[in-house]
């Protein structure tokens, strides 16, 4: 048997080594052990009673035939209200492309505009398949290392660093994963401001912008109409086994992104777009704010219990579900750290090594998606094993 010649760009694809470490962690909790599982970036939470009623509905009414390619009009026109009671938008329908996910939207928006060769900018760290959707179509990912020191975003100035020949544009998250922090607003206009004069695209990824805790968040929307957009229905309104989101694309780009969408992957879940519809009820509006906070109480608890435990927390994250933690403190090698946490403490976490090459040893991104409960059952198990732990201690005594 002769197996065909794989593409090259499958080289270019590494492996999520998230879900390898799940199903370590799965493996283990076959044995009887007690996994705390602060790996997978999924709210506990599921989709309120609202929407599965509403899915009941659709499919009781045979709402299981294909829509158009950019979703049905319902929904998109829902999400267009969205914005204007969230934001204050004005943003039209016809602009919004309904997707399998924001994985589907950030693919499609790589389709239409990544060529062979080309570069976008990108942080590192950052979400690991934010590169391979540029690798996918033969792009090429130019990865801007960023640390605390600007809270592991992009800046104006980093961005004019990096900017070379090649550079086509930026693929920027706020708030981002894996370390829970945005970029604030004035900040974000200037970098869309200095990739437009360069002839650049700017693509922001805002699955996480409903889940901001400090400040009221605001949609690079508000920045011009050729600012690129994800989002989806999978983190604020806790569907992510739906695999719905959504693009808001330039009007003049809207047919193309149709024409894409219709060959690509024909339409998004018919089940899903209808269900997704109920996600703008009262009900269902308020029960998704009800979690939002309690996600904020479930950070104000675990960043300083990480920080009296000995692992250090550079920055507060002020959105997502996601704390960025220095462990160099006990190990220069974060992977064998996590693996060493989750076979002696039994607590999963995910190194740096899925999010960069930047200085990926030295940290672990955990997720306290989880009820408070377990977060606090994790930093006494970790606060245990790590008070225990030979290397801990004679670094201990040579603090001041």
């Amino acid at each position: 048997m002769t197996l065909p010649t794989l593409a090259h760009r499958t080289g270019q694809i590494q492996p999520f080594h998230t879900m390898e470490l799940l199903k370590r962690a799965r493996a283990l909790e076959l044995t009887g052990k007690p996994v705390i599982h602060m790996s997978i970036g999924e709210p506990d939470f599921t989709a309120p009673e609202p929407v599965v009623a509403a899915l009941e509905r659709a499919v009781r009414s045979g709402h299981t035939q294909y829509t158009g390619a950019m979703g049905i009009e319902p929904l998109r026109s829902a999400i267009a209200r969205h914005y204007g009671e969230q934001h204050g938008l004005d943003i039209a329908p016809s602009r919004i492309v309904v997707t399998a996910g924001a994985t589907g939207a950030l693919t499609l928006a790589c389709c239409a505009l990544v060529n062979p060769g080309d570069r976008v900018l990108m942080t590192d760290p950052s979400y690991p398949c934010n590169r391979h959707f540029v690798a996918a179509y033969d792009g090429i990912p130019e990865l801007v290392p960023v640390g605390p020191q600007t809270r592991f975003q992009l800046t104006p100035e980093l961005l004019r660093k990096h900017w070379r020949e090649g550079v086509k544009g930026t693929l920027l998250a706020s708030p981002a994963n894996p370390t829970g922090t945005s970029i604030p607003f004035d900040e974000l206009s200037r970098i869309v401001e200095a990739s437009r004069e360069r002839g650049g695209f700017s693509i922001v990824d805002e699955i996480y912008l409903g889940l901001s805790y400090d400040t009221r968040p605001r949609s690079a929307l508000a920045l011009g109409e050729d600012v690129i957009v994800t989002n989806s229905f999978s983190k604020y309104f806790h569907m992510t086994g739906w695999r719905l989101g959504w693009l808001v694309v330039p009007e003049e780009l809207a047919p193309v992104f149709e024409k894409l969408s219709q060959n690509l992957y024909i339409c998004a879940s018919t089940l899903a777009q209808h269900a997704a519809l109920a996600c703008f009820t009262p009900e269902a509006l308020a029960e998704f704010e009800r979690r939002r906070d309690e996600f904020r109480r479930r950070r104000d608890y675990i960043v300083p219990a990480l920080r009296e435990i000995g692992l250090d927390v550079p920055v507060t994250p002020d959105g997502a579900f996601y704390v960025y933690v220095d462990c160099s403190r006990y190990s220069e090698n974060s992977s064998a750290f996590a693996d060493e946490l989750l076979e002696n403490a039994f607590v999963s976490l995910v190194p740096g090594e899925d999010f960069g090459t930047y200085q990926r040893e030295r940290y672990l991104r955990l997720s306290y998606a989880t009820p408070i409960e377990n977060l606090r059952e994790a930093i006494g198990r970790l606060g245990r094993y790590l008070a225990q732990r030979p290397a801990f201690r004679a670094q201990a005594r040579s603090r001041p």
